[in-house]
C-alpha cells in the first residue's frame, strides 16, 4: 500500500471548497477500502493567502476529520509557489504526492490510474487532458499554439499537461535540488528525469467559483515559462537586429543610387513609418532582455519562495515564522 497525500493550492475557494472535501473523502474512502493507500494518506489544502473564507473552513475540515490537513502561507504567493510549498511541506511524509487544483475540474478517478503506474515503477505520473471540448475556441487555439510554441523553442513539456501530477518521494527530493525562484513546475519536473508515464482524462468545467487563472494571468505563466526555459527569444532579437541592419544598408545604398540618378526621395510620412516601427521594435527588445536580467536579479536576492504561517495536520498544528 501507498502512503499518498494530495496537495491542493487554494486561493479564495470558499464556495467550492466543502464540495471538494466531500468527494475527496469518499475517494480516500475508496482507495482505502481497496487496499491502494494506508491509513496514514493525507488531503491537504494549501492556503495561497486566501482574503475570503477559505482557511476557516480548512480549520474546521481538520478538526472534525484529520484526514484533512492544511498549509497556510503567509502571503498569497502565486499558484506555482503553492504547490511547491505544499509538495516540499509534505514529501518527507509519504511515498507520493498528487498535486491537483482545488476547483474539482481535474478528475479525481484519474488518481486510481496514477497509482496504478506509480505500483508499476513510474515516480512521476502527468495527468494529461484527453480533449479540449470544454473550452472556449479562443482558449483551445491558444493553449495548443503555446504548446507548439514551447517545442519550437526546445522546451520539454507534456502536451496537454498543467500540473495534475504524482510525484514519489525521491522525484520530490530531487526537485527540491531545483533552486530557482521563478518557477515553472511544467517544464521543471521533467528535468527531473526518472521513469515517467501519462494518465488521460477529461476536465470538467468549475463546479463554483470563478477561475483565478484569468486571460492575464495565463499569458503571464506562458511569459514565465518561456523566459525560464529557452534563451532563444534573445536570440531572435539577436537576430531581427542583423536583419534590420542589413536592410538598413540596403535602403541607403538604394536611396544614395536614386539621389544621384535625380529621383525624388520618399515624403516624410515614410520616414515617420519607418521610425515607429523600429522605434517598437526597439522597445520590445529591450522589454525581453529586461525580463530575463529581471529574473536573474531576483534569483540573485534568494528570497524563500514561500513562507508557512501554520501547518495543520493530525501530529499537531505548528506555526513557523
Amino acid at each position: 500500500m501507498t502512503t499518498l497525500y494530495l496537495v491542493l493550492p487554494c486561493y479564495n475557494e470558499e464556495e467550492v471548497l466543502p464540495e471538494t472535501a466531500k468527494r475527496l473523502r469518499q475517494k480516500y474512502d475508496d482507495l482505502l477500502a481497496a487496499g491502494r493507500i494506508t491509513p496514514q494518506s493525507r488531503i491537504v489544502f494549501v492556503d495561497d493567502g486566501s482574503k475570503d473564507k477559505t482557511w476557516q473552513l480548512i480549520t474546521r475540515l481538520h478538526e472534525g476529520d484529520k484526514v484533512f490537513s492544511g498549509v497556510k502561507q503567509s502571503r498569497n504567493r502565486g499558484h506555482q509557489n503553492a504547490v511547491w510549498c505544499g509538495l516540499m511541506t509534505v514529501r518527507d511524509k509519504c511515498d507520493a504526492a498528487i498535486s491537483m487544483d482545488a476547483d474539482l475540474q481535474d478528475d479525481i478517478n484519474a488518481i486510481d490510474g496514477m497509482l496504478d503506474k506509480f505500483e508499476d515503477g513510474c515516480d512521476v505520473v502527468y495527468g494529461v487532458r484527453s480533449s479540449r471540448q470544454t473550452d472556449t475556441f479562443f482558449k483551445r487555439t491558444t493553449a495548443e499554439g503555446y504548446y507548439t510554441l514551447m517545442d519550437k523553442l526546445g522546451v520539454d513539456l507534456v502536451f496537454n499537461h498543467a500540473d495534475y501530477r504524482l510525484m514519489s518521494r525521491r522525484a520530490m527530493d530531487a526537485l527540491s535540488e531545483f533552486k530557482e525562484v521563478n518557477l515553472f513546475l511544467r517544464g521543471m519536473v521533467p528535468l527531473v528525469g526518472f521513469r515517467s508515464d501519462v494518465v488521460t482524462y477529461e476536465r470538467s468545467e468549475r463546479f463554483a467559483g470563478e477561475s483565478k487563472y484569468p486571460l492575464s494571468k495565463m499569458l503571464a505563466l506562458a511569459f514565465e515559462g518561456v523566459t525560464s526555459f529557452s534563451t532563444k527569444p534573445i536570440k531572435l532579437i539577436l537576430g531581427g537586429g542583423v536583419l534590420a541592419g542589413v536592410l538598413g544598408v540596403v535602403l541607403t545604398v538604394i536611396n544614395l543610387v536614386r539621389m544621384a540618378l535625380g529621383a525624388p526621395m520618399a515624403g516624410l510620412a515614410a520616414l515617420t513609418s519607418s521610425l515607429w516601427i523600429l522605434g517598437g521594435l526597439l522597445l520590445l527588445a529591450v522589454g525581453i532582455v529586461g525580463s530575463y536580467v529581471g529574473k536573474a536579479y531576483l534569483e540573485t536576492k534568494g528570497r524563500p519562495r514561500y513562507i508557512v504561517e501554520e501547518f495543520l495536520h493530525d501530529g499537531g498544528d505548528e506555526k513557523q515564522c
